[in-house]
């Protein structure tokens, strides 16, 4: 298996180029997950390696960095420092590994590939009192434009529900990764399991976005151990399920990924 930074680069290098839905908590109302309140189009990130260790980050139409783009150096001697990243052949990102109220923020960054395609999400909680609660949800469809591709499939917006009961039945193999900084994290294999979608539709705020991903998340963190689930449809026959588990105390404990695909007959 490719060490994390390895993996890192397998998945992310390219020019990645994609329109951007961003969602946002008015005050106290929830969010409205059928209007986005903000699209950037386009959002692009350039990320490319002028050596096998060293690379560059290069990103415009971004939500957060002021003037809306930013560029940093990328190696692997700083990659994962802190130990928030976390990479799996084929997905990939970053998440926050605590609970921190000197921080204020809870994040997470999702990105699910296929064929040189790239589906990302980003979840923020903020701390409002002594309550986290989901304050900005953010979807991007990307496509590589290094990569010769088939025209994308259109995006499936059926309710969760409609969704995931297709899948019941499809089965894929636990793979496992803990959280480690640096380069060394190995990921583990486990069981083989069945698709349930009652085991990923496990809170209130279950909802599919409109590159197609799906997820259930709290809306408002719990004091007690919880998972947030985040999945894409991204073939006729592939459903890929990212499971990010927390202790009690709020501590990361794992990202757990499995590849679903259909029972053979």
């Amino acid at each position: 298996m490719a060490d994390q930074w390895s993996l890192n680069r397998a998945n992310f290098e390219g020019r990645w180029q994609g329109s951007a839905a961003w969602f946002e908590r008015d005050g106290d109302r929830p969010i409205d997950w059928a209007q986005p309140t903000r699209v950037i189009d386009p959002t692009t990130y350039a990320i490319s390696f002028s050596e096998p260790d060293l690379g560059l980050w290069d990103g415009s139409g971004l939500f957060f960095a002021p003037g809306g783009a930013a560029q940093y150096p990328i190696s692997r001697d700083t990659y994962n420092q802190g130990g928030g990243c976390w990479q799996f052949p084929g997905a990939g990102g970053q998440s926050s590994l605590q609970l921190d109220p000197q921080r204020s923020r809870f994040g997470h960054e999702i990105n699910l590939f296929h064929e040189r395609s790239r589906s990302m999400l980003v979840l923020i909680w903020t701390l409002i009192g002594a309550c986290w609660r989901l304050q900005v949800a953010g979807a991007v469809r990307f496509c590589c434009a290094t990569a010769v591709l088939p025209e994308p499939q259109p995006v499936r917006r059926a309710t969760p529900e409609v969704l995931l009961d297709s899948l019941r039945g499809w089965s894929g193999v636990v793979e496992r990764l803990i959280p480690q900084p640096g380069v060394d994290g190995v990921v583990r294999l486990g069981d083989v399991i069945s698709f349930d979608p009652d085991r990923f539709l496990v809170h209130p705020l279950s909802t599919v976005m409109p590159n197609g991903l799906v997820f259930s998340v709290p809306e408002q963190l719990p004091t007690r151990s919880f998972r947030l689930e985040i999945g894409g449809l991204l073939g006729p026959v592939l459903f890929q399920h990212v499971s990010i588990v927390f202790d009690e105390k709020g501590a990361l404990t794992s990202w757990e990924r499995v590849l679903f695909r259909p029972a053979q007959p």
